[in-house]
């Protein structure tokens, strides 16, 4: 085993390394008028919304690192103390329109990929004339290779559960439409300094969404772990693996597979693809742990191993046993979850996602769009089941046929996209407080505090079905206190699954301030 790692691609990357981060895609935007370009910069709006100002919502100390397009400092919550991490990125660096879409995108995906426990969490997105500010979870325990090399002890076993969280997050980010493209160890930090803490992604500046069988053709990433597809403009999902394979081939060996003494001959290396299993520690290296980088290093993009297929290789395997069943499709699962809620929780989650910010919900029009193949702005029984075989999910057609009827809520015959987003958005919106109240206050009509029966019946009146029956079903599972209506912690215990005692500790305060 390798316990020592070179510098590639990391703090003392080489300068000829154009392909780092958003530099690359800097190089080839033909660098055109930079001073007159920046000073557009300054007035126009990134974000395409006001917001307010981070200085007032927190104090920015000291610097925790420094980028090509601004720097990162520690971001401190006036209200609660909490530490988070603040990435500032100076408008006047962003050189061109595609700049300006890549820091808009980022946002998007960041909120789109919430929930995952092994993805930096964005707290809140801001803009000023100046910067444009991304305050997020803050990961105190540094990069992933510093830590392995401060340990000094590392097994293979090691090197298979660190890959096999990379890979999963990776089949996040697949199954929710969306391509990393800039995979390497700096981008995965410790959330902090404890020996078990978890892993966290970051930094999914030159991340995209895609549409099953959607090819890209702009050349970016990190030159050691770039795929050879990408260097030919033609490439996919499958580039990210690719990656994942890079970076398991130099846990177990301490050098990349592909090396160059200029970006040139790096690249020439990957072309070729030679893999080298024959120098020191290689003969030491299981022949499993072999095989598992072979099936990632495939320089044909459809032979190479899935996310999910690697997850089930039996050297990445934790203990050695995993289920054959290949991941949920976190999609369909988000979708299964809708299909057992009652009337009143789907039309509250309807108010909730009509009431997300466009970059929130971005990611969700994405895989509508995906679905959507006839343009139609609705999804039929069998676009939806064709998607889905796609993205590869092992679901029946009579799976799918009662999720369609579970969110065709209005009995349409097809899904539109207020139904979609309520069935698939992330639950991790209910955890919002603002977001839980004013789905409350839109069914509370006359503001007594709580949902009467005729405020139930005038919510519902328009769904297919008896509506007395859906009324009285509603009331039976959610009305705890049997008085005939729906308090507000009620509610919450409905939207979240929660135990009404701790409904009521989390909100007494913020619905006393709302209310007040």
């Amino acid at each position: 085993m390798g316990n020592c790692f070179p510098k590639i691609g990391h703090k003392e990357k080489p300068e000829t390394d154009g392909m780092g981060a958003k530099a690359s895609k800097q190089k080839q935007n033909a660098k055109k008028s930079a001073a007159s370009t920046a000073k557009d910069r300054l007035t126009e709006s990134v974000l395409n919304k006001q917001t307010e100002d981070v200085n007032d919502l927190y104090t920015l100390g000291k610097v925790l690192g420094r980028g090509q397009f601004g720097i990162t400092r520690l971001a401190t919550d006036k209200k609660t103390g909490k530490d988070f991490a603040c990435k500032s990125i100076a408008k006047r660096k962003l050189l061109s329109k595609e700049d300006v879409e890549d820091v808009r995108r980022e946002v998007q995906i960041m909120h789109h990929l919430k929930g995952h426990d092994n993805i930096v969490t964005l707290v809140g997105a801001f803009e000023d004339k100046a910067n444009v500010h991304l305050v997020m979870e803050l990961c105190s325990g540094g990069e992933l290779f510093d830590r392995i090399v401060a340990r000094g002890h590392y097994t293979e076993k090691d090197a298979a559960a660190l890959v096999r969280t990379i890979v999963s997050v990776v089949a996040h980010c697949h199954l929710l439409g969306v391509v990393h493209r800039d995979l390497k160890p700096e981008n995965f930090l410790l959330s902090t300094k404890d020996d078990d803490a978890p892993l966290k992604a970051t930094d999914f500046g030159l991340s995209v969404f895609y549409k099953p069988g959607e090819m890209f053709t702009d050349v970016v990433g990190s030159a050691y772990y770039v795929a050879p597809e990408v260097l030919k403009r033609r490439y996919g999902k499958e580039a990210d693996i690719w990656s994942c394979g890079v970076i398991l081939y130099i846990l177990l060996s301490g050098v990349p597979p592909f090396w160059g003494e200029t970006e040139q001959q790096i690249f020439d290396a990957v072309a070729k693809g030679h893999i080298d299993f024959k120098t020191d520690p290689w003969p030491n290296v299981s022949s499993e742990a072999k095989d598992a980088v072979r099936v990632m290093l495939q320089q044909d993009p459809k032979k190479r191993a899935t996310a999910n297929e690697i997850l089930q290789h039996s050297w990445m395997r934790e203990n050695g046993t995993a289920s054959d069943r290949p991941l949920d499709n976190v999609i369909v699962k988000r979708m299964q979850g809708f299909l057992h809620m009652n009337k009143l929780k789907k039309e509250a989650l309807k108010v909730m996602a009509a009431g997300m910010s466009p970059e929130e919900i971005a990611g969700l029009r994405s895989l509508f769009q995906s679905l959507d193949v006839d343009k139609s702005g609705t999804v039929t029984l069998d676009e939806l089941r064709e998607g889905l075989a796609k993205q590869g999910s092992p679901i029946t057609q009579k799976e799918v046929e009662a999720l369609m009827e579970s969110i065709d809520v209005d009995a349409t015959g097809s899904i539109d996209y207020d139904e979609f987003l309520a069935a698939t958005m992330n639950m991790s919106q209910l955890q919002m407080e603002e977001n839980m109240y004013r789905a409350f206050q839109h069914f509370d009509t006359d503001n007594s505090g709580t949902i009467s029966q005729a405020e139930l019946r005038e919510a519902l009146r328009r769904l297919p079905g008896d509506l007395d029956k859906n009324i009285d079903e509603i009331l039976a599972e959610v009305d705890k206190d049997k008085n005939g209506e729906v308090d507000y912690e009620e509610f919450c215990e409905m939207m979240r699954g929660m135990q009404s005692s701790t409904i009521k500790r989390a909100t007494t305060a913020y619905r006393k301030g709302a209310i007040m």
